[in-house]
């Protein structure tokens, strides 16, 4: 039986601290809600903010929230290229030994001296889901995308938890590579 997953596309976006928050955005400033995402308690922020690399700027850069504790910004390997960022593949919250870059809210700047990655691609599901399909937290698999794009994406890392819900994260590239777009199913193959 062929197990399909919707897939979540994820453009470049920034997890913010809230006293980075505060030096971009103002003291005591909470983010305003403009969607909420796939993710249970996720949403992406009306807020925006600019990213300055060692080559080159991207302007208008989505916040996503809740606050988090380390402030974590996610690229494509597109986007380092522009900014002359060389950012690793990483799991999300995976930040050591990663490159920083500057970050520019209406109100002020920081450096952050580590926490630029480009995702890990990977599957959320709830605890519940990862017991009837077999996977636990931590596995890799592989998912299959039809289509007259379509190819099989590997070393795609399973997240579980109490808090998630079945979605596919790919990076713009990936999907865009694929023809891939939000809500799009692909298929499960377990290695």
């Amino acid at each position: 039986m062929a197990i399909q997953v919707p897939v979540g596309v994820s453009n470049r976006h920034v997890h913010l601290t809230q006293e980075d928050l505060e030096t971009l955005f103002g003291t005591g400033y909470h983010l305003t809600v403009k969607k909420e995402l796939s993710q249970p308690g996720q949403f992406a922020a009306e807020e925006t903010v600019n990213l300055i690399g060692p080559k080159r700027s991207i302007p208008n850069v989505r916040i996503l929230g809740p606050v988090r504790p380390q402030t974590q910004v996610e690229i494509s390997l597109t986007d380092s290229f522009t900014l002359g960022v060389t950012a690793p593949v990483r799991d999300s919250g995976n930040l050591k030994d990663t490159p920083g870059i500057i970050i520019e809210g209406p109100k002020g700047r920081i450096e952050i001296k580590e926490g630029v990655i480009v995702a890990q691609r990977h599957l959320h599901l709830h605890d519940s889901e990862a017991e009837e399909l077999g996977l636990k937290d931590q596995d890799y698999i592989q998912v299959k995308a039809d289509g007259i794009r379509g190819l099989i994406f590997d070393q795609v890392l399973v997240r579980v938890g109490p808090k998630y819900k079945k979605d596919l994260h790919l990076d713009i590239d990936e999907a865009n590579a694929a023809g891939l777009k939000n809500g799009d199913l692909v298929t499960i193959i377990k290695k």
